[in-house]
């Protein structure tokens, strides 16, 4: 990977686990998600509209047809983030999430289109376990083990997780081929995107004005940070995907993860700060080692 390439992805982990931690401290539902839609709208108007009076113009079927399945990609990626940091610590479901995209796709291409694995490859599967295990808790979670709502709320985190990392890594294949292939420009591809993710989100906003502007007033300003920063992290990486072969990419994103265990624990005082940024820095060690093996 160019060293130019690495530092737009070093400097958008930094951004990514940034607005995830506002995003949490929102506490916020699909409502949410769409107040930092409707910010991205009008924030990144100006630019998104100039360089799409260039460009789009040029877009056929298929351009248009990976924007809209970006687009629905993200958005459900979003709510079921939101919703598995109402229901568990940031420090269980942001790390889940980040390395369970990488792993997936490495455990698809080894049972199902027969690939072989390298011993590189193979320890990565175990660290990435073993990251799992610590940032879930580590053998915190046997002292739980007699706490029936910490262990729902850790059962819930671990789920929630994997569930978004699902989402992460059909996203990243889609908006990957979408900037290499297609050869879209990753701003617009996240911008116009986000018009497809507000046609999902405005009607359960609009159904209850009333309770939307109460929620705006609570949570404006961290739907502005989200608004504002979250694509600025994720158009990094893609311009980071023109440059370096997405399989290099993809798992060099996850020294987000580090970031995000150091400040869940410092910021949201989520305890067990110690073993969960151990198993960051062990699931980022095994993505790594994935993408070489």
């Amino acid at each position: 990977m160019p060293l130019s390439a690495l530092a737009l992805v070093v400097f958008a982990g930094l951004i990514h686990a940034s607005w995830n931690i506002a995003a949490k401290k929102a506490g916020g539902d699909v409502r949410f998600a769409c107040f930092t839609a409707l910010v991205m709208m009008v924030f990144w108007a100006p630019l998104g509209l100039w360089l799409g009076w260039q460009q789009v113009p040029g877009w056929g079927t298929t351009e248009w047809a990976f924007v809209a399945l970006s687009g629905v990609l993200h958005v459900v990626y979003y709510v079921v983030l939101l919703r598995g940091y109402r229901k568990a610590d940031l420090t269980v479901v942001y790390p889940l999430a980040r390395g369970s995209g990488p792993l997936l796709s490495s455990m698809v291409a080894i049972f199902f289109l027969g690939e072989d694995i390298s011993r590189w490859g193979a320890l990565g599967i175990v660290a990435v376990v073993g990251g799992v295990f610590l940032v879930a808790g580590g053998p915190g979670l046997f002292r739980q083990a007699h706490d029936p709502s910490q262990r729902v709320r850790i059962r819930k985190g671990m789920v929630y997780g994997l569930l978004t990392g699902v989402f992460i890594a059909s996203y990243t294949v889609v908006d990957g081929y979408a900037v290499k292939v297609l050869l879209l420009s990753p701003i617009l591809v996240d911008y116009f995107g986000n018009f497809v993710r507000l046609v999902f989100l405005l009607p359960p906003l609009l159904r209850d004005r009333s309770a939307a502007a109460a929620l705006w007033a609570q949570q404006w300003k961290y739907a502005l940070i989200v608004g504002i920063i979250s694509p600025i992290s994720y158009v990094l990486v893609l311009y980071a995907m023109q440059v370096a072969p997405m399989s290099h990419v993809a798992p060099a994103r996850e020294v987000s993860m580090l970031f995000a265990a150091l400040l869940g624990g410092h910021l949201l005082g989520e305890g067990d700060r110690v073993a969960r940024l151990l198993g960051a820095a062990c699931i980022a060690f095994g993505v790594m080692a994935l993408a070489l093996g």
